[in-house]
């Protein structure tokens, strides 16, 4: 398998214009950000590293001076089974889980046709496949049967979101009706509780790998070539079941 060439485009994108961000993927960003979030009190930054390496992490600075002290100490002790980037990442052993893509026998397999892109937001792009592509996330697709576009959704820091249009893969793959818990009733059953701690699941759906023979029809196209997924990411049908 040829690694990819970033210096010069492979294919050539169709003339016309970037297209909205489809109200699917809208729809499902806002679904994420709809995250439980802590009552807004005081907090505390703590740094687990040093000042050349930072490992920053927030906590409540209204615990008690005992009870901060000993969960201060525990975290120190436990700082190494935290991931602070994607290389710290091992990922869920695929004996646990998987994520798999069966498709409907009768939908025929669709290939997107490359869209152009602004110069500025490919180059965000080319930036993101390779930093993908680095820790293990990506690899080539040879002769992928889906293909899929990248879809520009801009963040407020000025860097890019990375969204795939997988609404055509989607459609051909039955949805799970595995009923999932309610977030309210597993916030309730903290209950009496002393301590609440809101863990951050860093790039969770990122440790679960896809299933081997469903890598590629999560391919999608870029000018430097067609890539597909190793692990399970957001925009897929039936993610937050598997997760």
């Amino acid at each position: 398998m040829l690694p990819p060439n970033f210096e010069f485009p492979v294919y050539e994108a169709m003339v016309q214009e970037d297209e909205e961000i489809p109200d699917e993927i809208r729809w499902m960003l806002k679904q994420e950000r709809k995250a439980i979030q802590p009552h807004q009190e005081e907090i505390e930054i703590i740094n687990l590293g040093t000042e050349e390496e930072k490992k920053e992490i927030k906590i409540g600075a209204l615990l008690d001076a005992t009870v901060k002290e000993r969960v201060i100490a525990l975290l120190k002790e436990y700082a190494d089974i935290f991931a602070w980037s994607y290389k710290d990442m091992s990922g869920l052993d695929p004996e646990v889980e998987e994520h798999g893509l069966p498709l409907k026998p009768e939908c025929p397999s669709i290939k997107q046709k490359l869209r152009r892109s602004h110069p500025d937001m490919a180059l965000k792009i080319k930036e993101e496949v390779r930093k993908q592509i680095d820790v293990g996330f990506l690899i080539t697709s040879e002769y992928p049967q889906w293909l899929a576009n990248i879809v520009s959704v801009p963040k407020k820091d000025g860097k890019v979101r990375m969204c795939i249009d997988y609404r055509d893969l989607n459609k051909a793959s039955p949805k799970d009706d595995f009923p999932l818990p309610h977030i309210d009733v597993l916030v309730d059953s903290t209950a009496r509780c002393k301590v609440f701690s809101f863990m951050d699941g860093f790039s969770s759906y990122n440790q679960i790998k896809m299933a081997p023979e469903n890598r590629e029809k999560t391919s999608f196209i870029t000018p430097w070539g067609a890539f597909c997924y190793l692990v399970m990411l957001f925009g897929l049908i039936n993610v937050g079941a598997t997760y």
